[in-house]
């Protein structure tokens, strides 16, 4: 095990997570990958040069003769992911790993990504927790003495792994002194420890892919794939990935992303607020692509439907699943006319997508199981919907860069409110928690993304909100100190000045972070250092 270091605290408490033989592999992943990575990500700068050039995304003529063969197919859904209809996501801490798993869903995404605050402990816990879900030996005991285990009848949620995006590394794993691809590690962790007992059982290890931007980034997806099943001695095709379409310009590839795929493609997903915040962070120099507060984006305008409407009929061309998006909504307790009103928000957003031809949806809270199943139900009467070619639908690429929406406002409310939810998630990330219940919705890195990258739109192009207040990096920092203080004088937030701290350098250009998690990531980091 030459040259590699375990950076942090290394516990009992994990079991054999960190055993020789796994961190073993996932050094031979890095080892073999990260060159590959390393060179994908500055591709993406390279892109990022373009764009800011004038020069918009397209689809790609040199692949053209994959998008116009109408003969190859993606992977036949594998079992227990036959019938995907209402699919819930959250962090993988002990609790919510049960409670998922028992929540009647049809799958649980388990998130080492947006909803999961990559604190070392969180990471390694989080991989023993799945492990001992598969094994059937998870349980969990709360402050009050209440205890938590799986359910007795064995009918658990299909559960799914999404590691975290190809732009992020793992600092308290050091290969040959730098630090290992996060995505390697979170995936190679879990593939080691229950790819076998996953197969013993008749199903196989699943995975949601995150962040995107091109076709060739899914060829390293799928050489990762071949190689590690080849390690173990596992079937080719017997991991499944299903990939989340939240980039602007990985909506360009969708039949490209599927066909490096092939045999382990499991269909595409709309992650829409990640999607929404691609929009803006990509063309944030340009004003053509202003976007008014977040709640004006729906999915009904322009650039969110066109994408949804090409992402089904790629899909089901293919044989795949097409995946609907997010209901953030959580219950709101002791206020029955506020609650029923959200509720009726989530009905309609279910109805929309059934309707569009979406094979399944995302929950973010056991409670909207039963809305979204009912929804579904009346429509999808069978597994999926991939009968629903939508050969109707042309979409072109100014389509999907059509960012005109009717009656959309920029107004001081919106500000302010966009201040409050980098704060409040910014401060909770750093104490370790990736998502945090606020105004009734449950707020994760990517929603936190859209406030982050639309404060920087706004002051960047100097615009005038609708109650006519000019837009400028003073005006934005007067708001962020009476916030801050705000925040502070609560005793809720004890690390609201350094999330306040960070956000401060994200109002100006030449150090606005790709993304949040990156731009905190190195708090998160212990120093001491064991070697294995």
């Amino acid at each position: 095990m030459s040259g590699i270091r375990v950076v942090g605290h290394n516990s009992s408490e994990f079991g054999d997570i960190l055993s020789p033989e796994a961190v073993e592999f996932v050094a031979k992943l890095h080892r073999l990958f990260n060159r590959t990575r390393v060179a994908l990500l500055e591709k993406r700068k390279a892109r990022e040069v373009l764009l800011n050039k004038g020069i918009m995304p397209d689809f790609l003529p040199e692949t053209a003769y994959i998008r116009n063969d109408n003969n190859w197919k993606g992977a036949p859904p594998a079992r227990g992911l036959e019938d995907r209809r209402v699919e819930i996501t959250g962090p993988v801490d002990r609790k919510m790993v049960i409670n998922a798993l028992n929540s009647g869903a049809s799958t649980y995404m388990a998130d080492f990504e947006d909803s999961t605050s990559p604190t070392w402990i969180n990471i390694v816990s989080g991989q023993k927790n799945l492990k001992d879900a598969i094994n059937g030996t998870i349980s969990y005991t709360g402050p009050n003495g209440k205890v938590y285990s799986l359910r007795a009848d064995g009918k658990v949620s299909t559960l799914l792994v999404r590691p975290r995006g190809w732009h992020m590394v793992e600092k308290h794993l050091l290969i040959d002194g730098e630090p290992c691809s996060a995505s390697l590690f979170d995936f190679g962790m879990y593939f080691f420890h229950n790819a076998k007992t996953l197969i013993s059982k008749g199903f196989g290890p699943y995975f949601y892919l995150p962040k995107m931007e091109s076709h060739l980034e899914a060829r390293l997806w799928n050489d990762v794939f071949n190689v590690s099943q080849d390690e173990l001695k596992i079937t080719r095709g017997t991991i499944r990935g299903t990939v989340l379409i939240e980039t602007i310009l990985a909506a360009f590839e969708m039949d490209e992303i599927i066909y490096e795929l092939r045999d382990h493609s499991s269909g595409l997903n709309c992650g829409r607020w990640d999607y929404i915040f691609s929009m803006i962070k990509k063309f944030k120099n340009d004003p053509r692509f202003i976007l008014p507060d977040r709640s004006a984006v729906t999915m009904t305008v322009p650039f969110m439907d066109s994408y949804v409407r090409l992402l089904i009929k790629t899909c089901h061309k293919r044989s795949v699943h097409a995946i609907g998006g997010m209901a953030a909504q959580i219950p709101i307790k002791n206020d029955d006319a506020a609650n029923d009103a959200a509720m009726a928000k989530v009905r309609a957003d279910k109805r929309r997508e059934v309707s569009a031809g979406h094979d399944g949806t995302w929950i973010a809270h056991p409670a909207l199981a039963p809305i979204a199943f009912k929804e579904f139900d009346a429509v999808m009467l069978s597994a999926n919907q991939f009968f629903v070619r939508r050969e109707d639908v042309v979409v072109t690429s100014a389509e999907l860069l059509n960012t005109n929406i009717a009656g959309g406002q920029i107004t001081e409310q919106s500000i302010k409110t966009n201040i409050e939810v980098c704060l409040i998630y910014m401060e909770s990330w750093l104490r370790g928690v990736g998502c945090v219940p606020l105004n009734n919705l449950m707020e994760d890195a990517a929603t936190a993304e859209i406030s982050r990258s639309q404060l920087f739109q706004w002051v960047n192009h100097g615009i005038t909100t609708s109650d006519n207040k000019k837009v400028t990096v003073e005006y934005l920092n007067r708001h962020l100190f009476d916030i801050t203080k705000s925040m502070e004088r609560s005793g809720k937030y004890p690390k609201v000045q350094l999330a306040s701290k960070h956000l401060a350098t994200q109002f100006h250009s030449s150090t606005f972070s790709d993304f949040l998690t990156t731009l905190c990531y190195d708090d998160l980091v212990v120093t001491n250092t064991n070697k294995l």
